[in-house]
């Protein structure tokens, strides 16, 4: 795929996905109200879990807990109940206090919108980070998870050996004005068509455009 390109995958991609259901994360984050604190929680919870999954869990606590500081006073052993089978659900019900408490503490009660401040944050990540300046803020930013990651390397658009590596390439040669979308779209069509294993480039709208790199089977 040449950079030149890429305005029109977006196009299409964006047509394409309209069918499709949103990531689990963006669907809890629907609501307005303490939108980047519900988008860091559920990015959290969907960290190595199925969308399938993750976005019950999430429901699931904020209906007992909707915000940070009754958040804050669950007992972990609570919230393991509340969230499995998301992936380490013993490790998360000991983070998400931990995280609502800080920022109660540090924070005054606001999710910062800058990377490096989320970063400070134990069990968050690039990811995690990005997501919440994207989806939580509306600011610029590239979330990389494994269909990100996948997909770029697919198409040819980068040539990167990890999600560290594709985000700041990406940051490189990706038009601003898509940076928000980015994710969104790719985790859609990742989920849907562009799979891991045997791709359905027949029902590909954007094949035309793939350099197809490393697929060694499809539908």
């Amino acid at each position: 795929m040449k950079a030149n390109d890429i305005s029109r995958v977006i196009q299409i991609l964006r047509r394409e996905t309209e069918k499709f259901s949103l990531p689990s994360v963006s669907q809890i984050a629907i609501p307005k109200k303490d939108r980047p604190f519900r988008v860091l929680i559920s990015c959290i919870l969907s960290l190595r879990t199925k969308d399938e999954v993750t976005f019950p869990a999430s429901e699931r606590l904020f209906d007992r807990a909707p915000d940070m500081d009754s958040m804050a006073r669950l007992d972990p052993k609570e919230i393991e109940k509340i969230i499995y089978p998301v992936g380490f659900y013993r490790n998360k019900a000991r983070q998400i206090p931990e995280i609502c408490r800080r920022l109660i503490q540090e924070f005054k009660k606001k999710v910062p919108d800058e990377i490096e401040e989320l970063l400070k944050l134990k069990g968050v990540g690039r990811k995690t980070a990005n997501l919440v300046r994207t989806v939580g803020y509306g600011k610029p930013g590239i979330c990389v998870d494994t269909h990100v990651h996948r997909i770029s390397n697919r198409l040819g658009l980068v040539k990167t050996k990890d999600p560290h590596q594709t985000e700041f390439k990406l940051r490189e040669i990706l038009p601003e004005r898509y940076w928000i979308d980015y994710n969104d779209l790719l985790v859609t069509w990742g989920q849907n068509i562009c799979k891991p294993i045997s791709p359905i480039c027949s029902r590909c709208g954007i094949e035309k455009f793939c350099g197809k790199v490393g697929v060694t089977t499809k539908r």
